[in-house]
């Protein structure tokens, strides 16, 4: 596929937005409102135009939804389920853990207020919190919000994990992870992502498995390793914000992908990497060898995406005795003052090379959806 065919097919894109767009990107989705889907950037779904779609089962926790939590919510959805089933969810903080379980597809989970602020799912547990089990959740099992189905949607929601590292400074494992996927053709539009330690978990469910994700127009915040795993995943027009660790200091990893060497990695496009940090104290990323898997081909590339400050001018590191220099680390015609000419410790990809590195390189026959 040619550079121009592939521009043609990849969904039509706003520059990148704050965290205030957002309201204004949601406000058509406010309580009552229609769900419009349809395909990323089109105006309307092949064949004509989409259909208006109201929610299939309602969330509000003054009890004039069908239900009051979230997790009651997706149990109500039968397992095979082979068709879209849309929750919204009322304004409001629902401090509650949900999962997803892999035999449930096809759910849209959407927030109907008038920005992702309006509707919060959030909790507390970290890698070295105790589960009921007897023993600890670990890093993956920390998430607020596990989305282990295929074809799941979220918008105009926030999912957050608050650990309070400082009230906990004894505890070991102070991975707290807000979203876990697990699953292929994901789409997180128009949401905040928010944590400290390990943020966004974007994973498979298998190391020969792909599990696609297309983060769009989106808020996400942490400082160590806060988007990481081994998902192809793209995040286009959205905001990674970088924050200070728990004492006030500034250092840390904006990705960690431990990408199998089959399957594109991390690709961050028209977006916006910026915070409220030191100056050049945060790196790019660092290859994420799990398990010290030696055959894993990390990668992550950043491209056509406003670096601010924060970023250092050597943006690539090593992890764990692994070099990222032996992984696939690049950029892409970068602006703002977190940028730089292309160095030995700073490769550029090549107009030709680039050419590779687009959207639809990394999400193949998937056309993801969002809401209008």
């Amino acid at each position: 596929m040619s550079r121009e065919t592939k521009r043609a097919s990849t969904p039509a894109r706003p520059r990148h937005r704050s965290r205030a767009a957002l309201s204004a990107v949601a406000a058509a989705t406010a309580a009552g409102a229609a769900l419009a889907l349809v395909p990323a950037g089109a105006g309307a779904a092949p064949g004509g135009p989409p259909t208006p779609r109201q929610a299939d089962i309602t969330v509000a926790q003054d009890g004039s939804g069908d239900h009051t939590t979230v997790q009651a919510a997706i149990d109500a959805v039968p397992a095979g389920n082979d068709s879209l089933v849309t929750i919204a969810v009322a304004p409001g903080t629902y401090r509650e853990l949900v999962t997803i379980p892999s035999d449930k597809p096809h759910i849209h989970l959407t927030g109907t207020g008038e920005g992702p602020e309006d509707v919060t799912i959030v909790y507390d547990n970290s890698a070295g919190t105790a589960n009921p089990d007897g023993g600890t959740w670990g890093t993956s099992g920390s998430a607020t919000l596990k989305a282990d189905a295929d074809d799941f949607r979220a918008s105009n929601l926030t999912i957050a994990n608050d650990f309070d590292e400082v009230a906990h400074a004894d505890q070991s494992g102070h991975q707290a992870v807000a979203l876990r996927t697990r699953a292929d053709r994901v789409v997180l539009d128009t949401v905040v992502v928010t944590g400290d330690q390990d943020t966004l978990l974007l994973d498979s469910a298998n190391r020969e498995t792909q599990g696609r994700v297309y983060v769009t127009d989106s808020l996400i915040q942490g400082n160590v390793d806060f988007v990481f795993g081994r998902a192809t995943a793209v995040i286009s027009d959205s905001v990674i914000e970088v924050t200070r660790r728990p004492d006030g200091s500034s250092s840390g990893y904006v990705t960690a992908p431990s990408t199998a060497p089959q399957f594109p990695g991390f690709l961050i496009v028209d977006s916006t990497i910026t915070g409220d940090v030191d100056d050049a104290t945060y790196y790019l990323g660092r290859p994420w060898h799990a398990g010290g898997d030696a055959s894993l081909d990390p990668q992550t590339t950043v491209r056509d995406t406003e670096l601010g400050a924060a970023v250092r001018p050597t943006p690539w590191t090593d992890m764990s005795g692994f070099s990222w220099r032996e992984d696939r680390f690049a950029e892409y015609e970068n602006t703002g003052p977190g940028s730089g000419p292309e160095t030995d410790d700073r490769p550029h990809l090549s107009d030709e090379e680039a050419a590779d590195h687009e959207i639809a390189d990394w999400l193949g026959d998937w056309t993801p959806y969002r809401r209008r």
